[in-house]
């Protein structure tokens, strides 16, 4: 079974970057990634949760926080090791 990716959609990059820095507080993993075409093309931002074990704490600091969020969009890993990379 191909491993899952959980990509936080946003309609701002403000909305992602205040999300990063409470998940950031909150030892929630999260990566600032390219929001995936398929997704949507609205914000150029999302953030990258890897584990699904973490989306009802990432769901529960959007709640508590008042974060407006798009989508929490789920996909395939598709294992390209320089998708993430920006250096």
């Amino acid at each position: 079974m191909s491993e899952m990716e959980y990509y936080v959609i946003f309609p701002n990059v403000e909305n992602g970057l205040k999300l990063n820095e409470l998940l950031k507080a909150e030892k929630i993993s999260a990566t600032i990634a390219p929001t995936p075409r398929e997704a949507t093309k609205c914000c150029g931002i999302s953030l990258l949760i890897k584990n699904k074990e973490d989306i009802p704490a990432v769901k529960k600091c959007i709640s508590d926080n008042h974060i407006e969020i798009l989508d929490i969009f789920e996909t395939v890993n598709r294992k390209d090791p320089m998708r993430n990379r920006f250096c």
